[in-house]
C-alpha cells in the first residue's frame, strides 16, 4: 500500500515449454510500485528465462486504477493494494489465474491468504506481492525536541492539531492516499474504518480540516528522501518506506535517529496484490513471473531490500536477522491482533471520500 518509495521496475515472463529463442523476444510489462524490488529480481529473472521486462512505477493506486479502466492498460502485470483489488476484482478487470502454472503458490501462508481472500473470494485473481501497516515516521530527534517525551506510538500526534502545529515547524507530511488516511480518521474517532455510512466521512473530515493547515506535503513516495535529508520530521507513511528511510539515514551517517511506529489501539494493514489483466498480451509470461517471485530466496531477496515482507512463509527463513527481527516489518502477535484491515468500498463512498479528498488538499 505502500507509497511506499519511488522507483519500481519492471516484471518478465515466458510462456512455458516455449523454446529459448522465442523467450528472447518475449516482453513482459510490469506496473509496480516504487522502491518495491531487489536490484537483482529482474536480471535474474531475465537471466533465467530470457524474458525481456519493462518495469514502469506509479505511486497512487488512484493512477493504476484510472489505467486500467481504460481497458487497454498495456501491462501483464499489475500490482493494486487489496482494497482496490476488490473493486476491479468484482469489475472484471483481472484474468482467472492458472493455479496449476504457480506451483510457489504452496509457500504462501493460510492465514494471511485468508485476509487476502476478504478482497479477492477464494483467491482465485490475486498473490499477494508484499504487505505492510500505514503508521506514524518520525525525525526521532527533532520531533522530541519540539513535542517533549510523549509517547510517539500515538494517534494524537496526528489528529489533535496543536502537536501538528508545532510539528508544522520541521516538516510534516501525509500520504496522498484518501483511503489509507480517511480509515484512520474514522478509526480515531471510534468508527468503523470501513465505514459505508456519509455521515461519518464527513465527521472523519471535520478532524482532517483542523490539522489541514499544518500539513507541509501530500506525498506517496518522496517522504522517504525528506525523512532522509532532514527536511520533514513527521509523515504518515508506509511501514517499509519509513524503514527504507531509517536505513538510508544510518549508512549516512546522519546525526539523527528515523523511526517507524504502529500506533497504539490498531492501524491499517494492507496487503499489495499481483494480478494479470484480461487485456494482457503474455497472461503466460505473466504467470511465470508470479511463480518465480514466490520462490522463497527470491521474495527474501526483496524483503532484504525494501523492507517490506511477503505472504510467503517460507521466505522468512532467508530473511536477514535485522529485518526478520524488526517490528516494523513483521509486527509482533499481539499488534497484528490491532490492525484492521482496508475493504473495498461502493462506489459512492469511494467517490464521496475521492471529493472531500480533493477538498481536503485544495484547502477549502
Amino acid at each position: 500500500m505502500k507509497a511506499k518509495v519511488a522507483g519500481r521496475f519492471a516484471a518478465l515472463a515466458l510462456c512455458v515449454g516455449a523454446s529459448a529463442a522465442a523467450a528472447k523476444d518475449t516482453q513482459l510489462n510490469v506496473y509496480n510500485w516504487s522502491d518495491y524490488i531487489a536490484k537483482d529480481t529482474i536480471p535474474n529473472f531475465e537471466k533465467q528465462t530470457g524474458v525481456k521486462v519493462r518495469y514502469d512505477n506509479y505511486d497512487s493506486d488512484d493512477t493504476l486504477q484510472a489505467k486500467l479502466l481504460t481497458g487497454s492498460s498495456g501491462y501483464d502485470i499489475v500490482v493494486p493494494t487489496s482494497n482496490y483489488a476488490g473493486k476491479q476484482i468484482a469489475a472484471g478487470i483481472f484474468a482467472p489465474l492458472d493455479k496449476s502454472k504457480l506451483p510457489n503458490l504452496k509457500y504462501l501462508d493460510p492465514q494471511l491468504m485468508a485476509l487476502v481472500a476478504g478482497a479477492d473470494p477464494g483467491n482465485k485473481f490475486a498473490v499477494p506481492w508484499a504487505y505492510g501497516t500505514t503508521g506514524l515516521a518520525y525525525n526521532v530527534n527533532k520531533a522530541q525536541q519540539i513535542l517533549g517525551k510523549v509517547p510517539l506510538d500515538n494517534w494524537d500526534i496526528l489528529f489533535k492539531p496543536e502537536n501538528l502545529a508545532k510539528l508544522k515547524t520541521c516538516g510534516v507530511s501525509v500520504l496522498d492516499a484518501p483511503d489509507q488516511m480517511f480509515a484512520a480518521a474514522l478509526h480515531y474517532i471510534g468508527k468503523d474504518p470501513a465505514s459505508t455510512n456519509p455521515a461519518d466521512y464527513q465527521a472523519a473530515m471535520q478532524v482532517l480540516k483542523k490539522i489541514r493547515p499544518y500539513i507541509t506535503q501530500f506525498n506517496s513516495s518522496g517522504y522517504i528522501n525528506d525523512l532522509v535529508g532532514g527536511d520533514i520530521c513527521f509523515a504518515f507513511g508506509w511501514s517499509g518506506d519509513v524503514v527504507i528511510a531509517k536505513h538510508r539515514a544510518m549508512e549516512a551517517k546522519k546525526p539523527y535517529k528515523v523511526e517507524y511506529y504502529i500506533p497504539k489501539g490498531g492501524a491499517p494493514v494492507w496487503f499489495d496484490v499481483m494480478a494479470i489483466p484480461k487485456d494482457a498480451k503474455d497472461k503466460d509470461a505473466a504467470l511465470q513471473w508470479i511463480n518465480y517471485i514466490e520462490d522463497p530466496k527470491v521474495h527474501a531477496a526483496i524483503t532484504n531490500a525494501v523492507y517490506y515482507p511477503s505472504a510467503n512463509a517460507e521466505a522468512r527463513k532467508y530473511v536477514r536477522p535485522d529485518v526478520a527481527n524488526d517490528p516494523a516489518v513483521y509486527p509482533p502477535a499481539d499488534v497484528v491482533k490491532t490492525l484492521f484491515l482496508l475493504k473495498p468500498l461502493p462506489p459512492e463512498i469511494q467517490r464521496l471520500q475521492t471529493r472531500l479528498w480533493t477538498e481536503l488538499k485544495s484547502g477549502r
